[in-house]
């Protein structure tokens, strides 16, 4: 399998998390790619016509893309402990919580772009305060609701939270998130000490 990859990217880092979580990164061949959304890459719009990233592509050809579909896909391919319920009300929890750390992360995202690739004369800072009020009301819900469930377990939910935290941090070290999520805070220094976290640490 290749993985179409950029090691900045936080959808790549759940990827990266699971082949490692799940003992498969030897399966895999890393492919680096550097986009935007202004500029593309040639081979990885070869059956991913819209250039996203991560892509995964198997042995027989097929591409898969979108962070959710791949780690999905990876999760039927061990024998361990599944990240993702396999059936039942838990799985489409699981499955929600985690949809809910990938807004988190579409949401900061697209503040980078909206602050760092378009010229200050242009920037829409409604846009941008529109997109930390939805970050920070999905950090108080996580951590007034569903603190326990996360720190149940590292699975599918608990990666892409770790994720978002880690992107939040990168792109957005003043955003203070530490400060109104105490818990967080200390589940996500505790997890930060996984060898898979250590092993995908972005750095800018």
């Amino acid at each position: 399998m290749v993985l179409f990859h950029s090691p900045l990217s936080p959808f790549v880092r759940k990827v990266m998390l699971v082949l490692h979580e799940t003992g498969q990164l030897s399966r895999v061949t890393l492919q680096a790619v550097n986009i935007s959304p202004v500029n593309g890459d040639a081979q990885l719009d070869q059956d991913n016509p819209i250039g996203k990233i991560p892509a995964l592509r198997l042995a027989d050809g097929t591409v898969l893309h979108d962070s959710r579909v791949i780690c999905e896909y990876l999760d039927t391919q061990h024998v361990g402990q599944p990240l993702i319920p396999r059936e039942g009300s838990a799985r489409w929890r699981r499955l929600t919580l985690a949809s809910q750390a990938d807004a988190i992360l579409d949401a900061a995202v697209s503040s980078r772009y909206e602050s760092f690739l378009r010229p200050e004369d242009k920037q829409w800072d409604g846009w941008l305060q529109a997109q930390s009020q939805k970050i920070r009301r999905s950090l108080a819900n996580l951590e007034q609701q569903h603190l326990a469930e996360i720190a149940s377990g590292f699975d599918i939910v608990a990666i892409g939270v770790a994720c978002a935290l880690g992107y939040l941090d990168l792109r957005q070290p003043a955003f203070g998130w530490r400060e109104q999520q105490p818990g967080l805070a200390a589940w996500y220094a505790e997890v930060s000490q996984r060898p898979s976290l250590l092993a995908t640490v972005p750095v800018a």
